[in-house]
């Protein structure tokens, strides 16, 4: 069943830009029995761990952590790109693999000792991630662990994020 999940995302050569080839999970949430698995996939692993919060990364994100969240009953918390949070933020720079950015969280989000799941489409330099990461311990978060639907597993992600746990339900 993965290996179909993994033959519904589409490849975008030279996005976002020259030398990039972009793996486009629209096409895989778009099939709805594709969805549905993928969101099952990831949920299972889980259901009964006590997470409290499920953080889903823009923009992509947003859709894999919320679907997630309500799988396995947590709540969810987006993380947003600088200016889109109505209310007070705490904010992180990071590095991408084609350039710079920098994310942002609402202050009041996240309890000191909430079980956190990072949530995001996809793992290639984990620059992403790792703000996260250090966003949710700032506002006193425990990381449970981060999930992916996608890992780019040769550009190094997961060394970033070490000592936290990361899962990918697909690699290339």
């Amino acid at each position: 069943m993965v290996e179909k999940l993994k033959r519904a995302i589409r490849d975008v050569p030279d996005f976002p830009k020259k030398g990039i080839v972009f793996k486009d999970i629209t096409t895989l949430c778009r099939d709805p029995h594709c969805f549905q698995t993928m969101v099952d996939f990831l949920g299972h692993r889980y259901v009964g761990r006590k997470i409290d919060l499920v953080i889903g990364i823009e923009a992509r994100g947003f859709v894999v952590g919320s679907a997630l969240a309500y799988k396995i009953g947590a709540g969810v918390v987006l993380v947003r790109k600088p200016g889109k949070l109505p209310w007070k933020t705490r904010s992180a720079s990071y590095t991408l693999e084609y350039g710079e950015d920098s994310l942002e969280i609402h202050e009041d989000a996240i309890e000191r000792g909430q079980k956190v799941l990072i949530a995001d489409d996809l793992l290639a330099t984990g620059g992403t991630a790792r703000a996260v990461v250090d966003l949710v311990e700032k506002l006193g978060g425990e990381v449970v662990e981060c999930a992916f639907v996608i890992e780019l597993k040769d550009i190094g992600g997961r060394d970033r994020l070490y000592p936290h746990n990361v899962f990918s339900l697909i690699q290339f």
